[in-house]
């Protein structure tokens, strides 16, 4: 199963009065979405499920890439590492899922599926999230071997140097 992680692209600062959710992207970001979803149009299967995270920036994020896609709360900016990979279906799903989403949710989804979890002296530790450039991609692999299978970091993509 191929994860396909996909970070906001830059937003707006949050304004007075304004709720989270609600911020849009600056143009930089709007610019940032686009060149990001060009090069995912060039590689990403017919066959990609999209989930997106119904935040204002994401929505306008996965825009760019003008394919359908489905909101899912478990993405929202306040989501969890354990709701992405329900969400995703991982590491069960035939096709391949891109997640549109927020920090620090998708860079601890990345360190958890690449380390696993993390063990000091038998007890299980906190997670430290890795950090996703906003409008950044990571795409993560699961290819099973043995008991647990395996995750291979397939590739990390910036906007900036596409």
């Amino acid at each position: 199963m191929d994860l396909i992680l996909w970070r906001h692209a830059e937003a707006e600062e949050l304004a007075e009065g304004q709720d989270d959710p609600s911020r849009g992207l600056t143009p930089k970001g709007e610019r940032h979405a686009r060149r990001m979803a060009e090069w995912l149009h060039t590689v990403l299967p017919e066959t990609t499920r999209i989930l997106v995270s119904p935040a204002l920036r994401t929505r306008q994020t996965a825009d760019a890439l003008e394919r359908k896609y489905k909101l899912v709360d478990a993405l929202s900016h306040e989501g969890t590492v354990d709701g992405l990979l329900a969400a995703a279906r991982w590491p069960d799903a035939r096709e391949p899922v891109l997640i549109v989403g927020h920090q620090p949710t998708l860079g601890l989804a990345a360190a958890y599926l690449m380390t696993g979890p993390r063990l000091i002296a038998g007890h299980e530790q906190e997670m430290v999230p890795w950090s996703i450039r906003k409008g950044g991609v990571w795409w993560l692999r699961h290819r099973p071997k043995e008991e647990r299978g395996e995750v291979v970091l397939v590739t990390v993509r910036s906007p900036e140097l596409l």
